[in-house]
């Protein structure tokens, strides 16, 4: 079984290409034969493992073949659209927490709650577990893994500076005379404390969730002006001072990690999902550590909460629907399968497939498990599904709005009052 090598690394890096990794004539033709086409974003170890887990998978199954594809964030997004408007959507595709709802309710996932537990084998998961993945009472995902949001940060260059790492209970205003305290101490051109946070939906979640809101309620927007405003004001009084990246580094941030300032080596603090470390620490020469977002006082609401890391969704236009199911059950069951893939997706859902695992982990994989544990006491409830046009409001609206204001193009209060309005314009319940 041979992968084009040339193939591998385009489509990891984004280009539309197709990788096959069928075995061919070595596998025996059945008539229940199934051709999978799979589909995901991600870093191009999250490739690396995604290919190997189908191999082991074609070689146990004989009759199916698996077509994979990996794009980037943007470019995914894309491609997932013009499969839905072609009616010819990836058998397996991945999704997320903030948008398994928007395109379950725009009909792009088929419902699988008559592969369970037939083909789908979740019980161990936990009945909650499989709450985060049912929309509408209804389950079109099987979560691949638990993750929260985090702070990732170099520690290397803490050390060097002299300055005290970021602990759990870090609060936002500490947090600011940090970013500034690292900008100065790096003494690097081009280099910074940290990102341009007013970019990130899911930190401004967090950020509402410690004070008794949320980024959505009741099928719309669950914040006002007055807090888009001070949400934006911290930003922008933050870059001023010198706190955050420049406008035209955060702007390349297309919610990967190879487009990230941390992942560039342009800051020394980044803000992802927690799953997302490993794949960090894969491309930094300096040691990373992780801890919490930071809160708005100290004692007070984290503004966290568990989710599923990734998604594995079923097209609605696939042929081979119990198929597909069989192949996400064995990607989230099967104990080699999850060695392989280790904790890049998140810490995995199934007790058993965790346990297995734990022995072979590297130490940057175990600090995923170990943060995942410590939120254990601080999260809040999993939130309602985002809203449709969830997806459209993050990538249309709050993203483009943020780079205006980082320009200077606009003011904190302008900023927010056109991300309300327009917000409004575009979440539909």
């Amino acid at each position: 079984m041979q992968i084009n090598r040339r193939s591998f690394l385009m489509g990891s890096a984004g280009v539309a290409t197709g990788l096959a990794f069928g075995a061919g004539s070595a596998i025996p033709a059945f008539a229940e034969d199934a051709q999978l086409r799979a589909m995901w974003w991600g870093s191009n170890d999250r490739a690396k493992r995604t290919l190997e887990v189908a191999k082991l998978y074609q070689a146990k199954t004989p009759g199916v073949t698996i077509v994979g594809e990996s794009l980037s964030g943007d470019g995914y997004w894309t491609k997932l659209a013009t499969q839905m408007a072609g009616r010819a959507i990836a058998d397996v595709f991945q999704l997320e927490p903030s948008t398994i709802s928007d395109y379950s309710k725009r009909g792009a996932c088929l419902p699988l709650d008559e592969f369970v537990p037939s083909a789908l084998k979740v019980d161990t998961f936990g009945k909650d577990m499989l709450k985060l993945t049912t929309v509408d009472s209804k389950l079109y995902g099987i979560g691949l893994g638990l993750n929260s949001f985090a702070l990732f940060f170099d520690q290397t260059i803490f050390e060097k500076a002299g300055l005290p790492l970021p602990t759990p209970d870090l609060t936002w205003d500490e947090y600011a005379k940090l970013a500034v305290e690292l900008t100065k101490a790096a003494g690097k051109d081009n280099y910074w404390g940290g990102p341009y946070g007013a970019r990130y939906a899911y930190v401004f979640d967090a950020w509402l969730r410690q004070r008794g809101k949320s980024l959505y309620a009741n099928g719309s927007l669950g914040f006002d002006v007055e807090d888009a405003k001070e949400w934006y004001s911290f930003w922008e009084d933050l870059r001023k001072k010198g706190g955050t990246v420049a406008a035209d580094v955060q702007t390349l941030d297309q919610n990967t990690i190879d487009t990230n300032c941390l992942a560039l080596g342009k800051s020394a603090i980044g803000m992802a999902y927690s799953n997302q470390l490993v794949g960090y620490q894969l491309i930094s020469k300096n040691k990373l550590a992780i801890t919490m977002l930071p809160r708005e006082r100290k004692g007070g609401p984290s503004g966290h909460y568990y989710r599923p890391a990734l998604i594995w969704s079923i097209g609605a236009t696939t042929k081979n629907g119990e198929a597909a199911a069989k192949f996400i059950d064995f990607f989230v069951n099967d104990i080699d399968a999850g060695k392989i893939l280790g904790v890049e997706r998140g810490v995995p859902m199934s007790a058993t497939v965790r346990e297995a695992i734990l022995p072979n982990l590297n130490p940057t994989e175990q600090d995923t498990v170990k943060y995942v544990n410590l939120l254990k006491d601080q999260v809040g409830d999993y939130p309602a599904p985002a809203p449709l046009g969830a997806t459209e409001f993050d990538q249309r609206v709050l993203r483009p709005l943020a780079d205006e204001l980082a320009f200077e193009r606009t003011t904190p209060a302008d900023a927010a009052a056109r991300l309300v309005e327009q917000g409004k314009a575009t979440i539909r319940s």
